[in-house]
Parts: structure tokens; C-alpha cells; sequence
């Protein structure tokens, strides 16, 4: 005799089908919320202030008007081209110097991995403002690095400041995010299998091309989410443009802080920042298809 063949199970009733597919959904509705009224609304605020006219005092109305988009591009244009310029010379600095770091972080710092990487992010528990005052006396011209150079050893003359110049302002700018580039290096390079190197060895590679073939594809990820990481926050940064800086070296954030808060001129804050974002959000994108990283798109 054959075996009776098992009942059918029974059908899942369609509300348990319903609540499945919703799950996911569910899961993310957190964070979408969280986007929509933190991001999403405060930039539809701010572009609807951008074709207002008026004043904090009679209040704005939406009118349609371009002038403060005029007015932003043909009045700051130089501070625009400081933000790209110093961000980019930054998210560059952070890269010459986190790609090392990381490197031997993933692959020389065995069991002193995690006491490294603490001291990576260590500068995160000190305030950005502080942090970035530290670097004003640091580069002082009566501080710890110019004042040995110009009293006690005599090298550099007396009149010879780094403060309010290009080169303070880059310098900070890179300590500041330098571990925005770090973290995700490394978590790009702690993947990769050692055993991958060893076998381009075997077959006769040479390091440089061990490194080109084997490491640098796989750290590329973390190369391409550090230097956005990096990237973007130093282009809209004015701390270190105000502390660190001169008036030639003034970033598109420093004007967009002192229209909101000094001249109250909200429509051309407003219109300054929407710009930078237009800008930061096409670089951004080309860079990520330039790059050709899957991960990321």
C-alpha cells in the first residue's frame, strides 16, 4: 500500500501576507520620518525663503523672485570657489594621511587595533569649537610650533605668521575630518583577506602591483564613502574659515552664517545655501559614477 500522501498546509490568511510585505516598511518608517522633517522640510523652508522678499521686521512673502540667487552668484562667487577649493584641498590632506593610517591600523595593528582606533576617534569627545581653538594657539605666533622657530632657534623671522592663511585653514580643516576619512578606510581594508595579497605574490606580482590589482579595488568603497564623509561637511564648514582664516580665505558657510544671524538677509542665506547644495549634490553624484563603485550608487 502507498503512504497517504500529507495534508496541504493550510493558507496564510491574507492579513499575515499583508503585514509581511509591510514589515520592511515598518522598519524604515523610523528613519524616513526622521529625514522628512529634520531634511526634507527645513529644505523646502529654505527655498521657499530664497524667493521671498522682505524682512525679519515686516516678515516674508513668497513673491517668486530670483534676486537673492542673483545677488548670491554674481556678490560671492569667490567664496563659493574657497569652499570647493579648501574642502577639496582637505578631503586630499585627509586622504594622504588616513590611507596609511588605515592601512596599518587593518594589517600591522593586531592586538592594538581597537586602543589605535579609539585614539582615532578620540578628538570626537572634545567640542568642534574647542578643537578648532586649539589649532588658533597651536599655530600662534607665540605658540609651541613658531615660537621655538623664531626665539630660541632662530630660523624663522619675526614677522612670519601662519594664522589667517591658507595653510592654517587646511590644516585645520584636515584634523578636524581627518577621522571621517580613517573609520571608513579601514573598514574597507579590515576585510580584505591577507591570503588574496599572498597569492598575487605567487604569481609574480610586485607589491606596487599587489596593491593595484588586489588592495586598492577593494578598499575603494571606503575611499569613496571617506572622501564624501569628508568632503562634504569641509566645503560647508566656517569655523575653522573664521578662526584659521583671513578675509581672502572667507568659505561660502562663514557668509551663509552671518547673513542668518548678522544681517538677518534670510532670502540670500536662504539662497547661498540652496546653491552650495545644488553644487555639493552634483559633485557628489559625478564623483560617485566616476568612481565606479556599486556599493555606493
Amino acid at each position: 500500500m502507498t503512504a497517504a500522501a500529507p495534508p496541504a498546509p493550510a493558507p496564510r490568511p491574507k492579513f499575515w501576507q499583508r503585514f509581511n510585505k509591510a514589515v520592511p516598511w515598518l522598519l524604515l518608517a523610523p528613519g524616513l520620518l526622521w529625514l522628512l522633517l529634520f531634511y526634507v522640510l527645513p529644505v523646502i523652508q529654505m527655498f521657499t525663503y530664497s524667493i521671498s522678499t522682505g524682512s525679519i521686521e515686516t516678515g516674508f512673502t513668497m513673491t517668486l523672485s530670483a534676486d537673492a540667487y542673483v545677488e548670491a552668484l554674481t556678490k560671492f562667487g569667490k567664496q563659493f570657489f574657497n569652499s570647493i577649493l579648501y574642502g577639496g584641498l582637505a578631503t586630499l590632506f585627509a586622504f594622504l594621511i588616513g590611507f596609511p593610517v588605515a592601512y596599518s591600523i587593518a594589517f600591522r595593528g593586531g592586538r592594538y587595533k581597537n586602543l589605535i582606533l579609539f585614539l582615532v576617534i578620540a578628538p570626537f569627545f572634545t567640542s568642534f569649537l574647542i578643537r578648532t581653538i586649539s589649532w588658533k594657539i597651536l599655530l600662534g605666533d607665540e605658540g609651541p610650533i613658531l615660537g621655538p622657530l623664531k626665539h630660541s632657534l632662530g630660523i624663522l623671522p619675526g614677522g612670519f605668521s601662519l594664522l589667517g592663511t591658507p595653510i592654517a585653514q587646511t590644516a585645520g580643516l584636515t584634523y578636524n575630518f581627518l577621522p571621517f576619512m580613517i573609520l571608513p578606510l579601514y573598514a574597507a581594508l579590515d576585510r580584505l583577506d591577507p591570503r588574496l595579497v599572498e597569492a598575487a605574490g605567487d604569481l609574480y606580482a610586485t607589491p606596487w602591483q599587489g596593491f593595484r590589482y588586489v588592495t586598492w579595488p577593494i578598499s575603494l568603497p571606503g575611499v569613496v564613502a571617506g572622501t564624501l564623509l569628508t568632503f562634504i561637511p569641509a566645503a560647508g564648514d566656517f569655523i575653522n574659515s573664521r578662526l584659521l582664516g583671513n578675509t581672502q580665505t572667507v568659505m561660502i558657510g562663514q557668509v551663509i552664517d552671518s547673513q542668518f544671524l548678522r544681517v538677518l538677509d534670510y532670502p540670500l542665506a536662504a539662497a547661498l545655501s540652496f546653491i552650495l547644495l545644488l553644487i555639493i549634490l552634483f559633485l557628489v553624484s559625478t564623483y560617485v559614477r566616476r568612481a565606479g563603485t556599486e556599493e555606493l550608487v
